[in-house]
């Protein structure tokens, strides 16, 4: 393993002018691709950027879903057993079991996250937006990749995040930051489930 070692100064210029409308993928087999884009929507918030969340194939508590509404920003869940529930933010079951349903029935709720997410980015109120597991969506065929590249070339000022393992490798040529998380060990492998505050 080697070091970085700095021998003299090395200054590192910052750009406050405002200006945003890069695209992120952070995709892979490993742990963080969703925590990797709350941080960056902790940084957003802290710098009084307006930020967006939209999780897709997720319905159920998970600790974000309150941790954003602290911090003054939305996720919005899009899983088909979120868009059953009365309200997408106060789930029962809080014991950190999910259920991944069949590509199938996450077809239209696929649909309508993508429906949502593109007069989010449209509307110009929010500066950052995140499509989380959007990747594993495009992946599975559930909404239209060409649709998504065209907003992912065309939109604006907003900066877009798009999450999830397997992304096409279109849309990673489209972006201007690619990130691949890879997994090199896990708990799961000693049988340790998900922990509250920490997977979930």
């Amino acid at each position: 393993m080697s070091l970085t070692q700095i021998k003299k100064p090395i200054t590192v210029r910052g750009d406050d002018s405002g200006k945003l409308g890069l695209v992120h993928v952070i995709t892979g087999d490993g742990k963080g691709k969703t925590t990797s884009s709350l941080g960056i929507a902790l940084r957003a918030v802290g710098n009084n950027l307006r930020v967006h969340m939209i999780q897709f194939l997720k319905s159920g508590f998970t600790g974000e879903l309150y941790g954003a509404k602290k911090l003054g920003f939305e996720i919005e869940q899009f899983g088909v057993d979120a868009l059953k529930q009365k309200s997408l933010q106060e789930f029962k079951d809080k014991t950190g079991r999910f259920v991944f349903q069949p590509d199938i029935q996450e077809k239209e709720a696929a649909l309508q996250g993508w429906e949502h997410a593109k007069n989010i980015i449209k509307s110009s109120n929010f500066d950052v937006v995140v499509m989380d597991e959007i990747n594993c969506v495009l992946a599975k065929g559930l909404i239209p990749l060409q649709e998504v590249l065209d907003i992912a070339k065309n939109h604006g000022e907003v900066e877009l995040i798009f999450t999830g393992r397997d992304a096409p490798k279109e849309l990673m040529d489209a972006a201007d930051y690619v990130n691949v998380v890879s997994g090199l060990k896990h708990p799961w492998q000693k049988g340790i489930v998900a922990r509250k505050g920490i997977e979930y």
